[in-house]
């Protein structure tokens, strides 16, 4: 019955996250009339009622850890992409915000009309070189504007426990902007793993790490010192359980779409 209740819950709340974007894009472009600030605080608005309803209906909740690390000018933010979970957490947690993103996100109906109130930097993620340039250009300036710039350096989901190969776009940037890079990781993948309709309850914890400095380093080497970090805190978090469990699920994944 446990099961039953877990995935009944999940269900709802899917079904709630879907209906919820085009209510709350609809109030975002009334808002948007006035100011973008107002828009951008339905957005925050309805990340939140989002993680409310996740952890009523799902038993779902996070903690973070290193707050007092988010400071007062705008960063560079390269943070673990392993779940949906942190595309929504991150408008709560982090100061205003732009993302860089793939551009057919655009292209979705009401989701990416609201995005584009938000002036994200939207790639051609085989544009290459040009991508990278357009991340450089544009990401400037949106820190120059006050925006903190949130990239996923592994460009994709990527299931817990795996990784990609992380780009070194987000630290260029960081370094031609003279700015920071902020570290983030979390463990949500095991909670709400990458194509999975079932929720996990539990606790997603994530971890802001401290802030690495780019005026001096070179790219690749400042990116593996970002990778580094993240993976040992992600690794630290434990959770063999739950690791194995998403792990297991996402094996199941890969075998059934061949």
């Amino acid at each position: 019955m446990r099961k039953l209740g877990q995935w009944l819950g999940s269900v709802v709340f899917t079904i709630y996250l879907f209906g919820s974007v085009a209510a709350f894009a609809t109030v975002a472009f009334a808002a948007a009339i006035f100011s973008r600030v107002a828009a951008y605080a339905v957005a925050r608005a309805w990340a939140r009622a989002a993680l409310f309803a996740l952890r009523v209906l799902c038993g779902l909740d996070y903690e973070v850890e290193g707050r007092e690390r988010i400071g007062t000018q705008s960063a560079v933010v390269l943070i673990k992409h392993s779940s949906a979970w942190e595309t929504i957490a991150q408008l709560v947690i982090f100061p205003r915000q732009c993302w860089v993103m793939k551009r057919e996100l655009l292209w979705v109906p009401f989701l990416g009309w609201v995005l584009l109130l938000f002036e994200p930097i939207a790639i051609n993620r085989k544009g290459g070189r040009t991508a990278v340039e357009q991340i450089i250009r544009e990401g400037q300036d949106r820190l120059e504007r006050g925006y903190w710039v949130m990239i996923f350096p592994e460009g994709t989901r990527v299931p817990i426990g795996q990784k990609r190969r992380y780009g070194i776009s987000g630290t260029l940037l960081a370094a031609a902007a003279g700015r920071p890079i902020l570290p983030v990781a979390h463990d949500a993948g095991v909670y709400w793993p990458r194509r999975g309709w079932l929720k996990r309850p539990g606790t997603i914890r994530m971890s802001i790490g401290p802030l690495i400095d780019t005026a001096n380093g070179d790219a690749r080497e400042v990116t593996a010192q970002v990778e580094r970090w993240i993976e040992t805190t992600i690794a630290g978090f434990g959770s063999p359980e739950g690791l194995d469990a998403s792990r297991s699920a996402a094996a199941g994944a890969r075998g059934s779409e061949r």
